[in-house]
């Protein structure tokens, strides 16, 4: 029971979180949301999502929002670029929508430096779909469709190093993870001034959490975070700022 003499001080949330218990998606949006504040960029921001768990991000932002269908939310990213030059597109997914099924999308709109910023959230599976294996699933990790193991063999799939391999001197790529924020807000920062400022390509993948289809508990799920971290090593691949000259856009 709140007293009265507070009531008037607290406001419930006009949007609870639909996401499980545990899952860094909302850790990733409020930082999202935060930036998107800082840069007074609301009026122009646009904010593709794809299905799966990144889809409920479409309740929290007083932003132009839509959903697209599975792995095309880069390609519909582009075309809104495209149609729109001056307007900032935040394409948010997970790693089934931008390393399996979208993968072909990601690729050229890297290879073409398109001025879009990328979020990509990695937590080792197919997650809303019951925990399946995916690209980024760990050597040997359990999954609902590999219960032996995940047979990636001596390595999953590293998205920013192979983006990096084929972007423009004027991509940023970076990958952080959900339980250093800071860092993590400051490279999604990057990324969208990247765009602003016209340079072309950004991606940021997130190493994010899943307890609930990882099967773990608090403990166990900031451990297997660190391990993801040591399997996916987290920091600046490309930036820039650091390049001895730049290219021009393809979408204006």
């Amino acid at each position: 029971m709140i007293s009265p003499r507070f009531a008037s001080t607290i406001k419930p949330s006009s949007k609870p979180s639909n996401f499980c218990p545990g899952c860094g998606h909302s850790i990733i949006l409020k930082n999202l949301g935060q930036i998107i504040s800082d840069l007074k960029i609301e009026k122009k921001t646009v904010f593709p999502i794809d299905i799966g768990c990144s889809l409920l991000a479409w309740d929290f932002f007083d932003v132009d929002t839509f959903q697209t269908h599975h792995g095309r939310t880069t390609a519909a990213a582009v075309g809104q670029k495209r149609a729109r030059p001056d307007a900032i597109i935040l394409a948010y997914m997970g790693d089934g929508g931008g390393y399996a099924i979208g993968l072909q999308n990601l690729v050229h709109a890297c290879y073409r430096n398109e001025n879009i910023t990328v979020i990509l959230v990695n937590n080792t599976m197919f997650s809303m779909t019951g925990g399946q294996m995916a690209p980024t699933s760990l050597p040997h990790e359990v999954t609902s469709s590999s219960p032996d193991g995940a047979f990636t063999q001596d390595k999953p799939f590293y998205g920013p190093e192979m983006l990096a391999r084929e972007a423009h001197d004027g991509a940023y790529i970076a990958r952080a993870a959900v339980s250093n924020p800071g860092q993590m807000k400051a490279y999604m920062q990057k990324a969208i001034q990247n765009q602003i400022d016209g340079k072309g390509f950004s991606f940021v993948e997130v190493l994010s959490y899943c307890p609930t289809n990882w099967k773990t508990n608090a403990e166990q799920t900031i451990r297997f975070l660190e391990k993801m971290k040591e399997t996916f090593p987290v920091g600046e691949i490309k930036n820039p700022s650091l390049s001895s000259r730049a290219h021009s856009t393809s979408s204006g």
